[in-house]
């Protein structure tokens, strides 16, 4: 039996309902005490540590592997989540400069605080943020901020996509998630943005960076430029010495 089992966790999943369903495929893991060092989004997919039995002990050494990531980052919109799994809303048109986009971009590594999204699970007071941003009450505490270390940037690619086919993949991609996300008010605000024929640019960067760095909070930043900026799409393509490539896969 693994002391540390590298699962890919696919889009739609939650961290424990995979680990769920690669408990259901390995009956000698069922009553086994497993976690997992670094959460994943429901919208993102990749690898995913789950520690077993004794294993759970070293959690701490664990939570400070570094990350790569693969992301998409839309531009044009912004969320209240930073991805396309919260209320979204159409910013100013603005023509890209490419020439200024890569430099904003390569301008990201380095060391900084970065600001902690409030759709998140980060606790505070007990609570997760989400709990704070769910209930309007945002206003009861102050948003935390995290030192986080961007190793490497790399931009692989600068693309335009139609309005039609962007609509198409962000309502598939939604349409997986399950539990209560505000899916069917979040939606219908994308078929209204998105009603009109246009263009938007979406960037694919590489990024390597320390624990705890929240890349939808990059695009965020990014974006600000940009007439806005979310995360279309998030792969974790390694944690320490695991990746992607090796991953046990649960679809």
């Amino acid at each position: 039996m693994k002391k540390v089992i590298s699962l890919y966790k696919p889009i739609g999943f939650t961290p424990l309902e995979a680990i769920t369903k690669f408990k259901e495929r390995n009956s000698e893991y069922k009553n086994k005490k497993t976690s997992y060092p670094g959460r994943l989004d429901p919208m993102a997919e990749g690898v995913l540590l789950v520690l077993i039995g004794d294993e759970n002990k070293k959690m701490k050494s664990y939570m400070k592997l570094d990350k790569e990531y693969l992301a998409e980052i839309l531009f044009g919109f912004s969320s209240d989540s930073h991805d396309i799994l919260g209320m979204p809303d159409k910013g100013e048109k603005i023509i890209i400069e490419i020439k200024k986009l890569k430099k904003k971009i390569k301008n990201f590594k380095g060391t900084y605080n970065q600001k902690i999204p409030v759709y998140s699970s980060f606790k505070i007071k007990g609570k997760p943020l989400f709990y704070y941003a769910r209930n309007n009450k945002l206003n009861e505490i102050e948003i935390p901020e995290i030192k986080i270390k961007i190793k490497n940037i790399i931009i692989k690619s600068i693309y335009e996509i139609s309005s039609s086919r962007l609509l198409k993949e962000i309502i598939k991609k939604i349409n997986l998630v399950k539990g209560d996300f505000r899916q069917s008010t979040i939606k219908k605000k994308w078929n209204y943005l998105l009603r009109e024929k246009e263009r938007f640019v979406i960037v694919k960067i590489l990024i390597n960076c320390s624990s705890g760095t929240y890349i939808r909070a990059i695009a965020d930043d990014l974006g600000k430029d940009f007439g806005g900026g979310l995360l279309l799409n998030l792969k974790r393509t390694k944690v320490g010495m695991f990746n992607s490539e090796k991953s046990i896969r649960l679809k």
